[in-house]
């Protein structure tokens, strides 16, 4: 019992602790009387839950032995080191699967450790019993071994396709035996002395059920081997057949030698005719040796030989510095099911935590169908557990923008389920997530950094060749046949580069800075765009940031759906300027930038939103103010006029050489962003009305359009320029980015502009309807009268030929 220790002494407190009740509750106490049972199982039931329940396809059962085989080998080759005798006969270590359509049957062989008539008792004839975890038991202490079974089901996948399963086993320490079961409650077991010496290991027969015969095809199994089993440390060979020409003697039957006597009789004479007597002898003599000599012809025969499916080895269990660039492209090209090597890749070994090896792939071109399943799972990176394919449909491996990367990953210590088909959730999981994705990021950077030290270097090459021009002009001569070879060598030099992987898997990125926000800084730097100092070259925000003038508010972006954002309005206030303005024309990079609303430390500001900054503000709003307060008239006459439009008209500080230009609220829409929800087919346009864009209507006050505006108003004519003010407007909508909600009245308020610009009244009536000359029309009414008699001549016709055949008829009768 606990103690309470006070200035008295200790005093009990007399009660149990929660440690010593909890102890006293969960101990058995013995009732008089009490008898003791065990508790049963029907062995058919829970054969048909594992059967059933564990597995989600029948392909399975094929990995589930090889994986065992597999095991079985790596017994034998371990046991081996402290007893050479048992690999005394020499036997290869092989896994060997073997098929037969007319018995209905597969057999997987192996020249394993093989199993003693206890082990068959124990291990088949006990569910969930592992001989590999007991083997590991007894060998923890002596060495690492890393086996593959652990939880004593997976032999048990076979009566998935099969109802009958027949096991021969040879173990050096025991006769060869046979163990034998139906997937019913019992199992046979017997002495082995009909069937064939296997020396050492087992061979597993399964009899196959009418649903399964597909297994009995060549390239069922090849198939399956490759897609579970390909990396497994022992070569898996699979009897296949061939056809192959041989020659045969002809049969010597009276009826074929009764028709070569024939045959032979027509060919003299033939040869006879038009010869000379000479030439015929010939020819008889020549008959006489065919004849002499045995007839033979060639067919096809049908022959059966051990070919070796597993080809491909695993080399990501090898260390990089011992792989060479053919060896990955090699593999890639497998895995990958493509032609072209890979942009580039990555080979690693991860440890703490967790220990895996892995090896990532870029695909050298894009995936024509990488978005159309962009929210499905992924089967671009394939999950190993020593060699052994556990699925290639992990959805959390690595985040959605990044599944284009094709490439294994293999861990010894993975959490499975029973199953292994599928993954438990653990924290190791996680773990192996985040690093995956750390090194595909950082292999992108290490590609983009090569890039940008290959520019830095062919910058300095191009400086010292400018001093050395003088120089290699007395070459030039000599060098300019082979000018055409050295840049065909050159083009063929030339890796990979950023360029190619940005131009391929732009929108991956930008997506990724939507989606993964804890990689958001890395996944920045990689960014790519086009700028008004770029010269159509691809920079990176950190070039950027380097170029950036003293006092710059910010980086100055706009978007656009092409090449037409360029000449936007509201660009000419920061080209004189001199900033650097990023072109994003990409539908993707509106999302982007909602995320990425700044990058070390810069503010992304849009060149089209209202409240933009350029450098001194508290000069340039005074400057605002006072001309503002000039034009106040105009500004609230337009914003009257065009009041279901904007939201307000100003004086713009961004303008030089346009008239005006609408821009967009802070945070709401930009009208590119504005015409990509309007296109889109399933979008609630009334749903989303908020965050359309609020338009400024923003003039230049030193524009003689807008001075002449100023004039009309101050004059009193406030009916030319309320039309003036709306043609400039819907014109600076479309030169903005806009479209114009009302297409007919702008064409109207154009027309009348054209008619005052060409001095037509606007109210002037049409010109009389028009007529053809009284000639013409003569002769088109005699033209349409020729036309129509011989339609009514046919029209009489008719009848008369019908009436002509009816007498015929009659006449006959």
């Amino acid at each position: 019992m606990p103690t309470l220790v006070t200035p008295a002494g200790e005093v009990s407190l007399g009660f149990k602790t929660d440690d010593a009740t909890a102890k006293e509750d969960t101990k058995k106490v013995k009732r008089e009387g009490e008898e003791t049972y065990e508790f049963q199982a029907e062995v058919n039931r829970l054969m048909d839950i594992i059967i059933n329940s564990l597995y989600q396809n029948k392909d399975i059962f094929l990995r589930e032995l090889i994986s065992n085989a597999s095991d079985a080998l790596d017994k034998v080759r371990y046991l081996s080191l402290t007893n050479p005798e048992i690999l005394k006969d020499n036997k290869e270590l092989e896994i060997k699967i073997k098929f037969d359509k007319d018995k209905g049957t597969i057999s997987i062989i192996d020249s394993g450790v093989g199993m003693t008539k206890d082990d068959l008792i124990n291990n088949l004839g006990t569910i969930a019993k592992s001989g590999t975890s007991n083997f590991l038991e007894k060998m923890s202490e002596g060495g690492d071994m890393s086996l593959i079974g652990q939880f004593g089901v997976g032999f048990y996948s076979v009566y998935l396709v099969s109802d009958l399963v027949t096991v021969h086993s040879k173990h050096a320490d025991d006769k060869q035996w046979i163990w034998e079961s139906s997937a019913d409650a019992s199992f046979t077991i017997a002495e082995d002395k009909e069937g064939d010496d296997l020396g050492r290991g087992s061979m597993i027969t399964m009899t196959l059920k009418e649903d399964a015969q597909e297994f009995l095809d060549e390239a069922k199994l090849k198939e399956v081997v490759k897609n579970y089993s390909e990396f497994i440390n022992y070569p898996i060979y699979l009897w296949t057949s061939y056809e192959e020409e041989v020659e045969v003697k002809v049969a010597d039957d009276e009826d074929d030698e009764e028709k070569k006597d024939d045959d032979k009789k027509e060919e003299k004479e033939e040869k006879k005719e038009g010869e000379e007597k000479k030439e015929g002898e010939e020819d008889e003599f020549d008959f006489e040796e065919e004849d002499e000599a045995p007839a033979t012809k060639k067919v096809k025969e049908t022959r059966y030989k051990w070919s070796l499916i597993n080809e491909q080895k695993a080399i990501w269990t090898r260390d990089p510095s011992e792989v060479e660039e053919e060896d990955y492209n090699k593999f890639y090209k497998a895995i990958a099911k493509d032609s072209k090597d890979p942009l580039t890749y990555t080979h690693f070994k991860a440890e703490g935590e967790v220990e895996f090896r892995s090896i990532l792939f870029v695909p050298g071109s894009t995936p024509m169908d990488m978005f159309d399943n962009y929210y499905q799972a992924s089967t671009a990176i394939r999950m190993y557990v020593r060699r052994v394919l556990i699925t290639d449909e992990f959805e959390d491996l690595v985040p959605r923008y990044l599944r284009f990367v094709k490439g294994v990953v293999d861990s010894d210590d993975l959490p499975l389920n029973v199953s292994r088909e599928t993954l438990q959730e653990h924290r190791v999981l996680k773990v192996i997530k985040k690093k995956v994705v750390r090194k595909i990021l950082d292999m992108i950077r290490k590609l983009a950094e090569a890039e940008e030290e290959e520019e830095e270097e062919e910058e300095e090459g191009a400086e010292d060749g400018e001093k050395e021009e003088a120089k290699s002009e007395e070459k030039a001569d000599e060098k300019a046949a082979d000018t055409k070879e050295d840049k065909k060598d050159d083009e063929e030099e030339d890796g990979p580069s950023y360029t190619d992987f940005w131009e391929s898997y732009a929108k991956n990125i930008k997506l990724g800075i939507m989606e993964d926000s804890s990689n958001k800084s890395r996944l920045a730097k990689l960014l790519r765009f086009k700028t008004s100092k770029s010269d159509d070259a691809w920079t990176s925000l950190e070039d950027y940031v380097d170029r950036m003038k003293e006092g710059q508010q910010g980086i100055y972006y706009i978007t656009g759906m092409d090449e037409s954002v360029k000449k936007s309005p509201a660009l000419e206030q920061l080209k004189k300027a001199d900033y650097e303005v990023l072109y994003l024309t990409d539908a993707v990079d509106e999302y982007c930038f909602q995320q990425l609303t700044e990058y070390d430390g810069h503010k992304m500001m849009s060149a089209t939103k209202e409240g933009l900054k350029f450098g001194d503000e508290d000069a340039a709003k005074k400057l605002e103010e006072f001309v503002g307060e000039k034009y106040k008239d105009l500004t609230t006459f337009l914003k009257e006029e065009l009041k279901s439009d904007v939201e307000k008209v100003q004086v713009s500080m961004r303008l030089v050489d346009s008239p005006a230009t609408v821009v967009t609220s802070q945070y709401g829409w930009s009208a590119n962003m504005e015409r990509i929800q309007k296109a889109q087919a399933l979008g609630n346009s009334d749903k989303q009305s908020y965050m359309k864009a609020r338009k400024t209507f923003e003039i230049n006050a030193r524009h003689p359009i807008v001075a002449k505006l100023k004039e009309l108003l101050d004059k009193g004519d406030k009916e030319n320029a309320s039309m003036m003010g709306k043609i400039l407007y819907d014109s600076t909508l479309l030169t903005s980015g806009f479209q114009v909600e009302d297409g007919a009245a702008f064409a109207l308020r154009i027309n009348k502009l054209v008619s005052s610009g060409m001095s037509i009244d606007a109210d002037a009536p049409l010109l009389p309807e028009f007529e053809l000359p009284a000639e013409e029309a003569a002769e088109e009414a005699e033209e349409a009268a020729d036309a129509e008699e011989p339609a009514e001549a046919a029209d009489a016709e008719e009848p008369a030929e019908e009436a002509a055949a009816e007498d015929e008829k009659k006449e006959e009768l």
